[in-house]
């Protein structure tokens, strides 16, 4: 198969397994292992012994540090019955990795249950007589929208913008929707459906000046590509950590920005919430004065230990390696739809896609299944079969999808 270089990516060095070149390590730099970055830290996900893996969109391959992690909470408990001190300790150092991993403080930080959970309470928080407008995207992840839509019934109204035919938005679209009634813009970084990513900057610009806040979704882009949360300037930024930070179920992370946090007042909230967690006062509401007011009741421990794993291991992979390890699997992956006559459906420009690979199907549960006959775990949304790579994945695995697409075209819209 030739391969064909967009002009945004550099040629490849031969034989650097989908990896752009790197510039020389700076003088005294610890250098770096040898080998590629799959061949590296494979070894440290069992599941690929036996699979091809690229389902990291749903879920992040089982590392054995998140296994360790479960058994480490499990010894805790057997060991010391009720260690409450050390684990609200851990909910703290998982505030600290979560403020770590996206440039922000740790008081700017709120530790939830999910995505949904952070969402549900800056949306009860918020009050719709002075502005009532709600900016929304049509790739929303459905807990998004549906958390928005809900607060109808408290005066707010929703708006969507409509992505152009090859997933992204043209920022003149957010300038006719976004006004002086508009209180926050919605819109997710990556979307689950085609892995468009969007150009948060200049939406961010146009809502502050209109006086509207941003909330961005980073479900789909946190661990996969660096992400700085004062840089791209948004006020609310929400995600959790089992896909690409390799944790598991049942943990969130919300940030909102510090001067933000104030106005708004929750109503969806928690004992955890309070400014005095140990006041144990039934007779108050006094939220805290961080982003802590954002949580809610007892936080989910065994997720944390597990969360906190995730984290380290992919600090210790490298978010940017990954992304540029990544680029280089996806374009391999996009020549080989090519030759194949796929229709894609995720943006081709580097700069506007993230990790997750959309592609239309005639059938694509069909599609998802007979690939998982064959070793390979992938998922579906709205017709399109998802791949969605990672630092674990290799170009055999790239390969090995592309051959069994071949023996299943007939399932390829």
């Amino acid at each position: 198969m030739q391969e064909r270089i967009p002009h945004e990516i550099a040629p490849l060095t031969p034989g650097a397994d989908g990896l752009a070149p790197r510039e020389p390590a700076p003088v005294g730099a610890r250098p770096r292992d040898s080998g590629t970055l799959p061949d590296r830290i494979r070894h440290r996900f069992p599941i690929l012994e036996r699979l091809v893996y690229v389902n990291s969109c749903s879920q992040g391959a089982l590392s054995d540090s998140v296994r360790e992690a479960y058994a480490a909470y499990l010894r805790d408990w057997d060991e010391k019955g009720a260690p409450w001190a050390y684990w609200v300790e851990r909910a703290e150092a998982a505030r600290a990795s979560f403020a770590g991993l996206i440039g922000a403080d740790p008081d700017e930080i709120a530790v939830t249950t999910s995505l949904s959970a952070g969402v549900s309470a800056v949306a009860s928080g918020l009050r719709y007589a002075r502005r009532s407008k709600l900016v929304l995207t049509d790739l929303e992840f459905p807990t998004v929208g549906q958390i928005w839509h809900a607060q109808a019934s408290r005066g707010a109204r929703v708006v969507h913008v409509a992505p152009e035919a090859d997933g992204t938005i043209p920022l003149e679209r957010f300038d006719a929707a976004i006004d002086e009634d508009t209180l926050l813009v919605s819109i997710t970084h990556v979307s689950y459906r085609t892995g468009a990513m969007i150009d948060v900057e200049p939406i961010v610009r146009l809502a502050h000046e209109r006086g509207a806040l941003v909330l961005l979704d980073a479900y789909q882009s946190v661990g996969s590509l660096p992400v700085d949360a004062k840089a791209l300037g948004v006020d609310f930024l929400a995600a959790g950590v089992l896909k690409y930070l390799l944790g598991s179920a049942g943990l969130g992370f919300l940030y909102c920005r510090r001067d933000v946090v104030e106005r708004v007042w929750p109503t969806a909230t928690g004992w955890f919430a309070d400014e005095d967690v140990f006041a144990m006062d039934a007779w108050d509401y006094s939220p805290s004065r961080t982003a802590r007011r954002f949580e809610s009741g007892t936080p989910p421990i065994p997720a944390i230990y597990a969360g906190i794993a995730g984290i380290e291991l992919m600090e210790e992979i490298g978010i940017a390696d990954t992304r540029e390890h990544v680029l280089g699997l996806n374009r391999r992956l996009i020549d080989g739809l090519d030759d194949l006559k796929a229709t894609m459906v995720t943006p081709r420009r580097p700069k506007r896609r993230g990790a997750l690979i959309c592609v239309k199907s005639r059938d694509v549960d069909a599609l998802v299944a007979a690939l998982r006959r064959e070793g390979i775990v992938t998922s579906s949304r709205d017709g399109n079969l998802r791949i969605s790579a990672h630092a674990y994945n290799s170009v055999d695995d790239i390969d090995a999808i592309l051959a069994a697409l071949k023996r299943n075209r007939s399932l390829l819209a």
